[in-house]
């Protein structure tokens, strides 16, 4: 099975737990992936994504837009379009648009399903 699609047509759904931040699942199993998923985040400004890890799952991120803050394992990272971040499996890692514009990159993560871990509220955030 092949897929063409365009990112207009797909729906945007809020992230969990999360402030002013959207998924776009891209390519996933109901395209006929099973090893890889592609997925588009889009965080407006203010906009916030808390601490959280998934135990058996990395990922890689292309930053495509706009700048933001990502905390990995308690070092804070200014990302910024262009760059890319590697995120290994069990590493804590939250999200924070401080800046005026949408903050939007693509993760690429391994097919399956995953399990995310939140960090308790009191923790340390971006």
């Amino acid at each position: 099975m092949t897929a063409v699609k365009n990112v207009a047509d797909l729906a945007a759904k809020p992230v969990d737990k999360s402030r002013d931040a959207f998924i776009q699942v891209l390519v996933d199993s109901r395209d006929g992936s099973a090893n890889i998923f592609l997925r588009r985040f889009v965080i407006k400004p203010g906009g916030e994504i808390p601490a959280h890890s998934h135990p058996d799952m990395e990922h890689v991120q292309y930053v495509l837009r706009g700048e933001y803050e990502v905390v990995l394992d308690g070092v804070v990272h200014r990302v910024k379009a262009g760059d890319v971040l590697f995120i290994p499996a069990k590493t804590v890692h939250s999200y924070r648009n401080t800046g005026k514009e949408d903050a939007e990159f693509l993760c690429v993560i391994r097919g399956g399903p995953y399990e995310t871990k939140w960090v308790d509220e009191g923790a340390s955030r971006c």
